[in-house]
């Protein structure tokens, strides 16, 4: 009986201290190389690359019942946001922007699968080492460090562009809406999607609810989330928008990507064990951020935004 309360209080223990390491030596953003440094690390410790493979976005899973392999299900996620843009309708050898590229998983897809000639941007060095380490010699894709809120780029010098998931790391949502549609040319086609918060119309959130947004905020240097509406109103408000902003919510469609992306892990305990016990215990460090996004999603406090824009 001892024997079992001793090795409960350790296991409780335990859980407290890394509870309190994980409360404590959070991400939280403070500028732009918050971020830099974020993906840094989680580049070079390869545990995303090893789980999840070249894409470290959400999927899509068009049939809910029926089970899918969550890396095919990333690669959905981009030729579904690719139709439902109508970056597809844009002809071959099109100029297409990837603003916040990750390892490039998607930058290839639409210079493979579509013929798009693609820049892919990041602002961390390590993601676009590795972009251009993965990428195949002859493909139109190539990456560059950049900051999204201060692109070094022509006015009107892309056909197309493309963003997956960057916003929540801009502190000035407009500044960011304001950049991409500044390099659109006439008639070009803004295909974006992002973890939205929910719209302040309706109702303030609960103390749990604002424990979890702050989590969300700070575990993964995020400064804010916009709401889709309020991202609309952005994209809107651009003086350089050409007057059309379409939205969707594809939140029932991304949700079984959070269970997923844990289960990853049971499926494919080899790409963590094989970094050692740093990357187990990194890899454990993030479950409970996971698992409140997928609460927050669930209940209607996140939402999984899509918009398109026709310059």
């Amino acid at each position: 009986m001892l024997m079992w309360l001793l090795f409960i209080f350790f296991i409780f223990s335990a859980f407290l201290g890394f509870l309190f390491t994980w409360l404590r030596k959070d991400r939280i953003y403070m500028s732009s190389k918050s971020v830099a440094n974020a993906y840094d690390k989680w580049t070079n410790d390869s545990l995303l690359e090893n789980l999840w493979g070249e894409h470290i976005h959400l999927g899509y899973y068009k049939s809910l019942k029926k089970k899918r392999d969550f890396r095919q299900a990333k690669i959905d996620f981009v030729h579904e946001l690719v139709h439902w843009s109508g970056l597809d309708k844009l002809p071959k050898g099109s100029r297409v922007l990837d603003v916040g590229c990750g390892i490039g998983g998607s930058a290839r897809v639409l210079a493979l699968d579509y013929g798009f000639d693609v820049l892919g941007i990041s602002i961390s060095p390590a993601q676009v080492q590795r972009a251009n380490r993965l990428t195949p010699e002859g493909l139109l894709c190539r990456f560059e460090v950049m900051d999204a809120l201060d692109l070094k780029l022509d006015k009107g010098s892309f056909d197309g562009v493309w963003s997956v998931e960057a916003g929540p790391h801009m502190p000035n949502k407009q500044r960011y809406a304001d950049e991409m549609l500044r390099v659109i040319r006439p008639g070009g086609v803004l295909a974006l999607a992002d973890w939205n918060r929910r719209d302040i119309s309706y109702g303030s959130m609960s103390t749990f609810e604002q424990f979890i947004m702050k989590q969300l905020l700070n575990q993964w240097a995020h400064p804010e989330f916009s709401s889709i509406n309020s991202f609309k109103k952005n994209l809107l408000d651009s003086r350089y928008n050409g007057g059309y902003v379409d939205t969707d919510d594809w939140t029932k469609y991304t949700l079984p990507s959070w269970n997923d992306s844990i289960l990853e892990g049971l499926r494919r305990p080899e790409a963590i064990f094989s970094l050692g016990a740093p990357g187990l215990f990194n890899a454990i460090r993030e479950i409970p951020t996971i698992l409140m996004m997928r609460w927050a999603f669930a209940t209607g406090l996140m939402k999984f935004g899509v918009f398109k824009t026709r310059g």
